[in-house]
């Protein structure tokens, strides 16, 4: 079997802008979509992604990571891991999903779509003196980073940041979350 080698830094961002790719799905669409498929493809990346971003926020010593549903199911824990702490997922209300537990809800502001969503972190997940670091893959808004902030507020614990492969959004935006990244959409053009 084959072992990972991990990827540090400018090899790793390089890795990580050559494995993306834009699409343009057609006429029907007025923008191009990304395709991050291909970091989850290699094992070199995949060992290297939650290392990396969890450097980015190791000297405020989260005790935490919060993600997103979707991409942030596969991304958060990978970073979790890394730091050696626990990972609970953050789920999109809607669909037929019945969850049990108790659940802290906050709604985002508006999207890159327009859309307002809301987010959900099962309470008995977050405890007050928990320090969290919200992970993601991209963050374009920050829409969703701040419902998870607020989320975090209400529970009574302290969110630290955001750490992204990719930040997208303008500088100050990036600043108030306190977002950093590996790469920024500028990276993958």
């Amino acid at each position: 079997m084959a072992t990972s080698r991990p990827l540090r830094d400018q090899s790793l961002r390089a890795a990580l802008a050559e494995a993306f790719h834009w699409f343009d799905p057609g006429a029907h669409s007025d923008h191009l979509v990304s395709d991050v498929s291909g970091w989850w493809r290699s094992p070199d990346l995949l060992a290297s992604v939650g290392p990396a971003l969890a450097d980015l926020y190791a000297d405020e010593a989260p005790t935490l990571v919060i993600s997103p549903e979707v991409t942030g199911f596969l991304v958060g824990p990978l970073v979790a891991v890394a730091l050696g702490v626990g990972f609970a997922p953050a789920v999109k209300d809607g669909g037929d999903r019945q969850l049990v537990d108790r659940v802290t809800w906050a709604r985002t502001p508006p999207d890159y779509r327009g859309r307002e969503l809301r987010l959900g972190v099962r309470e008995r997940q977050i405890r007050a003196a928990d320090r969290v670091l919200v992970v993601d893959d991209w963050v374009a808004t920050g829409a969703q980073v701040q419902a998870l902030y607020d989320v975090v507020a209400t529970r009574g614990a302290t969110a630290v940041g955001c750490a992204a492969i990719v930040s997208a959004c303008p500088a100050p935006v990036a600043e108030r979350l306190r977002l950093r990244s590996l790469l920024t959409a500028a990276d993958l053009t």
